[in-house]
């Protein structure tokens, strides 16, 4: 406010606002409301957590009411075998140790759902909630600070963790999930979880013990996990250029029509899993995959690890004007990655060479190539020594995601393992053969191959 000293009337105004503001009355009030508003979040977190609890409670007497029967026969079984109740200490909220209860019947039993059936008991008596992070160990000590936050609630009998490996998705550390579940939590996230993990129970679940190399219908695909391909793609020690390829479940079967593309395959440097489909191939055979490796989850990582460093990015591919729409999304989320150039993929035929020396002069680490599949595939196998980078990946559709163009499907759906029905949605007229034709062909051509290898299995055996 300003004043003009010509017009007491105006100063007066300002002396009679000054005079209100730091009444006695005024001061109180403005003090009151600060207590207010800073504690705010304290009551709304007191009430979601005791309708929480009031949900868990509820959830727990009718899951032990329906598992009453089955308990009380386990229970009995596991009697018979010399076991019983067992119980092994984990740390609740605020590392507060309890008794996990579980049955131990000494039987291959003992590693299933049904062994776990009296850990309701901890769900009711407010040891567990239904979803929080996993229930820790005593000689779980963690060093970052992070780690320590899934402390602050109750440890649940559903993580978001949990879900993430089951649908091979689990890219951040289990604190950086912890933490992510404890500032989003909501009733409504609990609820999403809670479906979210029918489906995952269904799947194989990601482990870190699995072949190095998983060979499927004549294909061999790396076992890697997200980290260990973007360290292999960064890498600024390597001399010889690579090519590395992405294969989902399409691609199994454009193999199966086309034999350059399996050779091609066959022979590149790095093959990596990506989508649902290559892993249920992997839990049909029984060859686990560690991770979904796809190329839209792992460009956001690559570039983050090619950020503030001298190895650039050229981009390849997709319609006039979007892989500058993708060089712009790399600006606003990783300033520090060295773009080395880009252009679209409408280019004539005898344009080649000139693209081609264009590459080259950049003097790019990476090359992303945005043509589909098979075609980028073919593209790098002909001319990867005349780009001159040290890496070379076809990536189909990332484009169209980091562009804007398309919006990729959301978080929980991914969590599903719904990402193809979203795609499905958007583009159905080209996309309904790939996904209800193409996906029952390809799961016919995985039986097909399992057989095979049991045929072979009997063979070895009978020969021997």
């Amino acid at each position: 406010m300003t004043t003009d000293p010509q017009n007491p009337g105006t100063r007066g105004d300002l002396i009679k606002s000054l005079e209100h503001r730091y009444s006695p009355g005024e001061v109180r009030r403005r003090s009151q409301r600060r207590l207010v508003n800073g504690t705010g979040w304290l009551v709304w977190i007191t009430l979601l957590s005791g309708l929480k609890r009031v949900l868990d409670v509820v959830i727990a007497l009718v899951l032990l009411t329906l598992a009453a029967l089955p308990a009380a026969a386990l229970w009995l079984y596991a009697k018979s075998r010399g076991g019983g109740i067992s119980k092994s200490v984990r740390l609740g909220r605020w590392a507060a140790p309890f008794d996990l209860y579980h049955f131990s019947c000494r039987s291959g039993l003992d590693d299933t759902a049904l062994a776990k059936l009296p850990v309701l008991w901890n769900l009711l008596r407010g040891d567990l909630a239904l979803i929080g992070p996993r229930a820790a160990t005593p000689e779980t000590n963690p060093v970052e600070r992070l780690a320590w936050k899934r402390y602050q609630v109750r440890p649940g009998l559903i993580c978001l963790w949990w879900i993430r490996r089951r649908a091979n998705i689990a890219y951040a550390t289990e604190a950086q999930v912890d933490a992510e579940y404890i500032d989003t939590q909501s009733l409504r996230g609990d609820l999403g979880i809670a479906l979210r993990a029918i489906p995952a129970a269904f799947y194989g679940e990601g482990v870190s013990e699995a072949p190095d190399i998983i060979h499927l219908a004549g294909i061999p695909i790396h076992n890697l996990s997200m980290d260990e391909a973007v360290e292999y793609i960064a890498d600024p020690a390597r001399q010889d250029p690579v090519q590395i390829c992405f294969v989902n479940a399409d691609c199994v079967n454009i193999a199966a029509r086309n034999a350059a593309y399996k050779q091609l395959l066959q022979q590149s440097d790095l093959v990596l899993g990506d989508g649902i489909g290559i892993k249920l191939a992997g839990k049909i055979l029984n060859t686990h995959l560690r991770q979904n490796v796809n190329g839209t989850d792992l460009f956001p990582r690559l570039c983050a690890r090619l950020d503030g460093t001298a190895e650039g990015i050229y981009l390849l591919g997709g319609k006039p004007g979007v892989p500058e729409d993708v060089a712009a999304w790399i600006g606003r989320n990783h300033p520090g990655v060295k773009i080395s150039g880009t252009q679209h993929g409408y280019f004539a035929k005898e344009e080649t060479a000139g693209v081609l020396q264009a590459i080259h002069d950049s003097g790019a680490h990476v090359l992303l190539i945005a043509f589909g599949a098979p075609k980028q595939e073919l593209f790098i196998r002909d001319h990867l020594r005349e780009t001159g980078v040290k890496v070379a990946i076809g990536v189909g559709g990332l484009f169209d995601f980091y562009s804007g163009r398309i919006p990729r499907a959301p978080a929980w759906l991914r969590e599903m393992g719904g990402e193809w029905l979203y795609r499905f949605i958007q583009e159905p007229r080209r996309m309904w053969r790939r996904y209800f034709v193409g996906n029952v062909i390809f799961l016919y051509r995985v039986f097909q191959f399992r057989a095979a290898l049991r045929r072979q299995e009997s063979q070895n055996i009978g020969g021997a």
